[in-house]
């Protein structure tokens, strides 16, 4: 006798959807606090070389706010 689970199949489905979706708010929530990083650093900086030397202490990538 074989024991066969057909109504889990579908609970399981439907709880990686929502971590999908939970993962995906979350990626959304860190890129935004992300650029309001840049925009304040940015903001506080002197010249461009102390920006650049202050993101890369903090380990924040211009990148991503070009890329938004």
């Amino acid at each position: 006798m074989t024991w066969a689970r057909h109504s889990g199949s579908s609970s399981a489905h439907d709880e990686d959807s929502r971590m999908g979706v939970l993962r995906a708010e979350e990626a959304e929530r860190l890129a935004a606090e992300h650029c309001r990083a840049l925009v304040t650093v940015a903001g506080h900086s002197a010249s461009a070389r102390e920006c650049t030397e202050l993101l890369d202490m903090l380990g924040l990538d211009a990148g991503l706010w070009r890329e938004r």
